[in-house]
Parts: structure tokens; sequence; C-alpha cells
């Protein structure tokens, strides 16, 4: 099964509530009125696109029948689609790299525990190491000890290094020495794995901004990329989250996992409508290749195919 019909899959429950409910709606209907209107905007709600999407949606579908360029109830579906492809388009599914013009590139991964964080860094470091790059990685969550250890499986199983330090040591620490290791062994990229979990998301945010300076010290311009990692499932929650990171961190990119057998698939299209910040790779699976670069307009068809 390739990708594409991994994502259609993955879909089914979005489509099923969302989709099959725009069909239902519009169904032997010819005018476009308030209430058909409304009850569109509820399905969207309900998928997860957010109120602000949603509402902004249906105000772009009041002024086309305002105008007289949208006349027919059963165009409906084909315009939201369209909608939905816009918003979704921009820098999706590409890394920056080097924005320090130094040959290393840092990426820092940051995301609540349970998203699917390391596992998301184990995957790129062989799908990076697999097209030739010199990988590093950095275990900085030392706040939960069993973090490092399944990233030295992951560096074991991709054939790359791991930097670590003790359960409980500073962070900003092991990412000073996986630096100084990325410099010494001419790596490419390092990527940075951080805690999720902290005693407050005071103390959790404070970590991150240290980890943060002790790469903008030591690599000016870096790091090229501050990923979020989300849990698709967590539907408005991981909205929630991107706001806290991004507001701590500066997120530059999302990676969504857990997209397949979610009702709560519309989260891609809020995040990209009310935060800006463009969704890289999606996860609708297991294995490796599950993980794959963000296609907005493969998405869209997947999601109303």
């Amino acid at each position: 099964m390739g990708f594409f019909d991994k994502l259609k899959s993955g879909l089914v429950k979005t489509r099923d509530s969302f989709v099959t409910g725009i069909e239902n709606a519009v169904y032997g209907k010819k005018k476009i009125d308030a209430a058909l209107l409304d009850e569109l905007e509820e399905l969207m709600v309900l998928a997860d696109l957010g109120v602000e999407t949603s509402g902004a949606i249906i105000r772009g579908v009041q002024e086309k029948v305002k105008r007289q360029e949208l006349t027919d109830a059963f165009l409906l579906k084909k315009e939201i689609k369209d909608q939905l492809r816009g918003i979704l388009r921009g820098d999706a599914g590409t890394f920056g790299a080097g924005r320090g013009g130094k040959s290393l590139s840092v990426y820092l991964f940051v995301g609540v525990n349970g998203t699917g964080k390391t596992t998301t860094i184990g995957k790129l470091a062989a799908k990076f190491s697999a097209e030739g790059r010199k990988i590093i990685l950095a275990a900085a969550d030392t706040f939960r000890a069993a973090a490092s250890e399944q990233l030295v499986l992951w560096g074991e199983k991709a054939g790359v290094d791991v930097i670590r330090h003790k359960s409980g040591a500073d962070p900003g620490a092991v990412v000073f020495d996986a630096i100084a290791a990325a410099r010494a062994r001419e790596a490419d990229i390092l990527l940075v794995d951080t805690a999720g979990r902290l005693h407050t998301k005071a103390n959790l945010m404070e970590e991150l901004k240290k980890i943060n300076r002790v790469i903008e010290r030591e690599l000016p311009g870096e790091p090229s990329e501050v990923i979020l990692v989300l849990d698709a499932t967590t539907g408005q929650n991981a909205l929630s989250q991107a706001k806290l990171f991004n507001q701590a961190v500066g997120v530059t990119g999302i990676i969504l996992t857990k997209l397949d057998g979610t009702a709560k698939g519309g989260i891609v299209v809020a995040i990209a409508s009310e935060l800006g910040i463009p969704v890289k790779m999606i996860g609708v699976g297991e294995k490796q290749e599950d993980l794959q670069p963000f296609n907005p307009d493969e998405f869209v068809e997947a999601l109303f195919e």
C-alpha cells in the first residue's frame, strides 16, 4: 500500500464525519440559506477545523453567494474543498538548513510526552542517514530516563551516534556536548530531543528557552528548525500546545503524528489557518515509511476522495 492509500485510509473517520456530512447536508437542496451554512459550519467545528477557521470558510462562502458567484448548493462541497486547499498551501514538507551559514544544521524537537517525539526523531535520523547525511542525536530529555534509552535504540538502528548524559543531568550541557561532538565528527545535522513534561509548564518552557540559548550561543543562526511534534488524535488540544510552544521557542514547523484512525484530521487545517506554522510532515503508522513530507493537495484529495 502506497503512502497516499495509507493517508486515505487513515483519514476515513474524518472523511466519514466531515465530507459525508457535507454531502448529506446539501443533498437534494438547491438554495444556499443560513440554515444550511450553520449546519456546514457545525460539521467543520466537529471535524476540529476550529471555530475561527470554520467561520472564515463560511464567510468566504457567504461573500460568493452575495456576489452570485455561488448559487447552487450542490457546488458547496467543491467550494469548501478549494478553500481548504488554499489554506493549506504554503511552505510544507521541506526543512530549512544552515540559516547561520554553517555546515552543521540543528533541528530542535519539542512537544509534550506521548506525541511520538522521540520515535519521530529516530525515523528522521534513519531517513536522513539513508540520504547520505551524517547525523548526530542529542538526548536532551534527561527528565525521563526511558527517553534517552529509546533514542539510543533508534540511533543503533539508524547507525548514528547519540550524545547523552545520566538521568537528571542539565539538558543544556547535553546540547553543548552534542554540538561539540557534531562539529568534531563533521556532522551535517544535529537532532535534539527535549523533555515533554516537567513539574510545571513554566519549568518546561524555561528549560527549552535555555537549550535554545545554548544552541544560539554556540552556533549563531541556529537552530535551523524548531519542530513541534503533535498528536493528531488530541484535536484542539494540539492547537493549544502549538500556541504555547510557539510563544516560548518560536516553532518553525510541525510534524503531526497518529493521523491514521482519528476523526480529528481537520486539526491540520486549523493549525495552518490560525497559527500560520507549516505542517512539515505527517505520520500515518508505525513504520519509518509511514512518516512522509506533508503534501497539501494530496491531503485534501485523500480527505475528499
